[in-house]
């Protein structure tokens, strides 16, 4: 979408104002020739006796009385008229005349501009005369000076070896902490086509589907499948919990009213992890600034199982924290499988924390190294995105990481089979450099992150139920919600 110059210019048209006068009388200009010298007292009196003579003395009073109305009502409308001009002598300033153009393909910041003359201020009105609201305004991005270190930083070379296990080192080129917060965004990204999205409520869930679905997700027909992928302004969609209006008891995931409130009082940044079946232990971030740590809300979602096990190893303050991370265990999990359940905050975070602004996911198996206003700014603002998520380190394809997981058992393979040949028949193709500038079709999807705007938001909620309706291997799912939503959008 191409945005143009937004420019509000007053005139005195707009603003009513004539710019011929105000129904002036005609002046007669003096003659060039010799004036007549006055007559004298006795001369005016043998004139006004002249007009008695011809006239009776009432028409003659009537006539006086005309004469001096007349010339009072002159004498008023030349006063008026200078008292008027006066008043739109005074100068006009206008304010952002002429906005700078912007060649992004985002709108302008602060579009709409307020005209100031003298102490009044006036907005744009519509042809009703009703004030217009101005248009939101949103974050465009911006660029490091030329000589910063970072314009210039390039990656080191892959390890000889590429057997080696364990961590790699991985250097980035990040901003010191406070040069970071001082970048983040006072308002939200653009987001293309949708502006207004809400999520479907089923007090009496329909389970008349083709296949797939849950209590949690519940049962989308394919015709509301591909519905959900025609991107319009207003929306509402399955996005799990669509047995309450929020996370709450008897939607499953439910949370306690404690952690909802906390959770609901995050209005900056998010970082989430979760551990299922005590299957992961517990990392504790590292490098984390004072900053963050007053600012940044930090949750590890469990379930009691998990719970159990971190009260054993750690123990539980009165705040419900261990380390940095605030526990939050999950009830009444709607999928038998772990894996599934822990989809549930790795998608939904916006619904999870419906203030939220930016949100970092980690899968619990990693340890967050780095602040988390210094990964935004690294891999969203800078880049002015609005969603950002690692790559597979190996496979850039869906059809290769389809036969890795069936080799390493991840999933059934009819199932797999069965998810790979729809999306092939919906025109899922191996990946190749046709592609560029899109590097992969199969992320790693270990770490996810997100600005909480509609188009973002919508994504993950799309992507989730495609989890719901196949298998739980997100990375199979992922281009084709991209690329069903890009087609729409161009949204990348």
């Amino acid at each position: 979408m191409n945005w143009g110059v937004y420019k509000e210019i007053m005139s005195g048209g707009s603003l009513g104002i004539r710019s011929g006068s105000y129904g002036v009388l005609p002046i007669q200009v003096p003659s060039a020739t010799k004036t007549k010298p006055f007559k004298t007292f006795k001369e005016k009196e043998t004139f006004l006796h002249w007009i008695c003579k011809f006239a009776g003395r009432k028409k003659v009073g009537l006539l006086l009385l005309c004469a001096i109305s007349a010339a009072i009502f002159v004498w008023v409308l030349y006063l008026g008229k200078d008292e008027v001009q006066e008043s739109y002598n005074v100068p006009i300033h206008k304010v952002n005349d002429s906005l700078p153009l912007n060649n992004s393909r985002s709108p302008l910041i602060n579009g709409v501009q307020n005209i100031r003359i003298h102490n009044l201020t006036y907005s744009p009105v519509d042809a009703e005369g009703s004030e217009v609201p101005p248009p939101p305004s949103y974050f465009l991005g911006y660029t490091l000076p030329a000589e910063h270190p970072c314009n210039t930083f390039t990656l080191p070379p892959p390890p000889a070896d590429k057997k080696r296990t364990g961590p790699r080192p991985c250097p980035v080129c990040y901003l010191p902490v406070d040069e970071a917060v001082a970048l983040m965004p006072k308002v939200p990204s653009f987001s293309p086509v949708l502006k207004n999205l809400t999520y479907i409520y089923e007090e009496n869930l329909n389970k008349e589907t083709e296949f797939g679905g849950s209590n949690f997700g519940g049962y989308p027909t394919l015709k509301q499948r591909d519905d959900s992928y025609d991107i319009r302004e207003s929306m509402s969609v399955h996005c799990g919990f669509v047995k309450g209006t929020k996370p709450d008891h008897e939607t499953g995931f439910d949370i306690d009213n404690s952690d909802l409130l906390q959770m609901e009082q995050c209005h900056g940044v998010v970082v989430a992890s979760a551990i299922f079946g005590a299957f992961d232990n517990m990392l504790q971030p590292k490098n984390i600034s004072k900053y963050s740590e007053q600012t940044v809300c930090l949750y590890m979602f469990v379930d009691e199982e998990t719970k159990s096990d971190l009260e054993t190893e750690h123990g539980l303050s009165d705040g419900k924290k261990i380390g940095l991370w605030r526990i939050v265990v999950a009830h009444n999990l709607p999928y038998a499988n772990g894996r599934r359940n822990g989809k549930i905050p790795k998608f939904l975070l916006h619904r999870l924390f419906p203030n939220a602004r930016f949100s970092l996911w980690i899968d619990g198996k990693l340890q967050l190294l780095v602040d988390p206003y210094q990964i935004l700014e690294r891999l969203l603002w800078r880049k002015n995105a609005t969603f950002a998520i690692s790559r597979h380190y190996i496979r850039f394809d869906v059809f290769e990481e389809a036969e890795a997981n069936k080799a390493a058992r991840k999933y059934d393979n009819a199932s797999i089979d069965f998810q790979v040949d729809f999306y092939k028949k919906e025109g899922l193709t191996p990946y190749s450099e046709a592609k560029l500038p899109i590097t992969s079709d199969a992320p790693e999807v270990c770490a996810i992150i997100r600005e909480h705007v509609p188009i973002s938001n919508l994504f993950t909620c799309l992507w989730f139920k495609e989890i719901d309706r196949f298998t739980s291997r997100d990375q199979l799912s992922f281009s084709t919600v991209r690329d069903r939503v890009a087609a729409k959008t161009n949204w990348r």
